[in-house]
């Protein structure tokens, strides 16, 4: 038993090494059969690859060859261009040079020439000077004039014709401006004064209060003249009781205390009873009804022409113009008619008729004040209106209606003409007789002063000056200019309404005797 276990330990002792050496000599070969096999595909492989890689570098030799080519002819096109339009930009040189140069040629040549000619025309200079002198000195041979005083001769012909032909074209000037704006003008004016149509009241220094009968004249003066004395004390008139039957006359430059004083007046008489106390309370009931009749006359004259929103103040000052004159017209109708005027040329224009008859009824307020103020009346009316803000076109207006300042709106320039149309009207104011020959006489001797004027003739009241001058010093031309600086002067010198005619006659008269 043991015998067999033995045996077959022994036998399987030695059947696993055998059976395990012949294993692995079996994986041994199998593997060497793969590796064999592996190296081959590996050889392949890389035999492959380098077939692969040698037809990829013929290929790209091949592409890097061509690129060369294309690279070499391109640039071989391109210095082809290059020399073609270096040897283009020379030959284009090479022209301008040899056209500068035929330039420069030329030039060389126009030089000479130039160079030749100044010598030729200096030389002609010099004989042209010599003719010149050889000239002269035969004119002043032949005409015994030397050369200054022919120099002398020319330039009075030459300012004779300058004098001449500006007198022709101020002529015609005046004449073309009259034909164009005289059609107009007149229009316009004729118009507003057709439309306009105002009253005016002769103002004088006196006012008439009739009585019932002479009597009363007794009872005025009182015992021993005490009622007429407080009555003048009281108005500050002047009581004039003479033979004028059943009247009494009121004497005073102050229009507003002399129709106080008539009012008073009116009431002491109907009432009857008069002393001292009573006149006292009669003139202060007058003052108040006057003062209540100033206002009243102040927008009665704003509503006739139609303005509104004037101050107060302005308002009151308008009524008191009522009892103020200028040469005898009375102030408030005048600027109610300026203002009338004003609107009117104003319509006719296109302009802001509101605002010219505003400028209109204001021009003159000043004279409400200039007897109690120091100043013009303008410069009282400007300070007026500047102290109640009136607007800057009524304030132009008023410091320019007569000129003393320029007008900067033609509204202003509308107030002008109608207040110089409102004063010059035939009527509308008088002059006293002193004031009217010193006029004359001063338009005469402003004309007198000119040169070559023999003498000077006012007329038509002072609205047209005749002006008989020298023919043998005064040509038709000087009369042009000498009647433009006569008006001149008036214009500047002379205060006046309207406008003053300047007619300047020339007359030549030859005198023969038959024998």
């Amino acid at each position: 038993m043991w015998d067999v276990v033995i045996a077959v330990l022994i036998t399987l002792v030695i059947a696993v090494p055998v059976s395990a050496l012949a294993a692995i000599n079996y994986r041994k070969k199998v593997v060497e059969a793969k590796i064999g096999n592996a190296d081959e595909k590996a050889r392949e492989i890389i035999d492959e690859a380098l077939k692969t890689a040698e037809t990829k570098k013929r290929e790209s030799l091949l592409e890097v060859k061509e690129e060369s080519i294309r690279t070499k002819n391109e640039l071989d096109k391109e210095i082809k261009e290059r020399r073609a339009e270096a040897q283009r930009y020379e030959r284009r040189v090479q022209q301008k040079e040899e056209n500068i140069d035929k330039k420069a040629d030329a030039i060389e040549k126009k030089e000479a020439s130039l160079a030749h000619r100044e010598e030729t025309l200096a030389k002609q200079r010099e004989e042209i000077s010599k003719l010149n002198e050889q000239r002269l000195q035969e004119l002043e041979r032949i005409s015994g004039l030397t050369s200054e005083q022919a120099k002398d001769y020319l330039l009075k012909i030459v300012e004779d014709e300058v004098k001449h032909e500006t007198a022709v074209m101020i002529k015609e000037m005046e004449s073309r401006a009259k034909e164009e704006a005289d059609k107009k003008a007149k229009e316009y004016v004729v118009t507003a004064i057709q439309k306009c149509a105002a009253d005016h009241v002769s103002e004088t220094t006196i006012s008439v209060v009739q009585l019932p009968n002479d009597e009363m004249k007794g009872r005025i003066i009182g015992r021993e003249g005490r009622n007429i004395r407080t009555l003048e004390t009281m108005t500050g008139v002047d009581l004039i009781i003479d033979d004028t039957p059943e009247a009494v006359i009121l004497s005073g430059f102050d229009p507003i205390r002399r129709e106080v004083a008539r009012i008073a007046l009116e009431k002491l008489i109907v009432d009857g009873r008069i002393h001292p106390a009573r006149i006292e309370e009669m003139v202060e009931k007058a003052q108040k009804e006057v003062e209540v009749m100033i206002k009243e006359e102040g927008e009665a004259a704003t509503l006739e022409v139609g303005v509104h929103g004037i101050h107060p103040e302005l308002v009151r000052l308008l009524g008191k113009m009522k009892f103020r004159t200028s040469y005898g017209q009375n102030a408030l109708k005048h600027s109610i008619e300026v203002a009338q005027l004003s609107g009117l040329l104003a319509a006719e224009m296109g302009l802001d008729v509101r605002m010219a008859k505003r400028a209109g009824l204001l021009h003159d307020i000043g004279k409400a004040v200039d007897h109690e103020m120091e100043g013009s009346h303008i410069q009282l009316g400007v300070e007026l209106c500047r102290k109640y803000k009136e607007s800057p076109t009524v304030i132009n207006a008023v410091e320019s209606h007569h000129g003393d300042v320029e007008a900067q709106t033609l509204i202003a320039c509308l107030v002008q003409a109608a207040d110089t149309i409102s004063a010059a009207r035939p009527g509308a104011r008088r002059e006293t007789l002193e004031t009217y020959t010193t006029r004359l006489k001063q338009l005469e001797d402003i004309t007198n002063n000119f040169k070559g004027v023999d003498k000077s003739f006012a007329i038509q009241a002072g609205r047209e000056i005749r002006v008989m001058v020298v023919p043998e010093q005064i040509n038709d031309s000087d009369m042009v200019l000498l009647a433009r600086d006569i008006s001149k002067q008036i214009e500047s010198e002379l205060e006046y309404p309207g406008q003053i005619k300047i007619n300047v006659i020339r007359e030549s008269r030859v005198i023969d005797y038959a024998k």
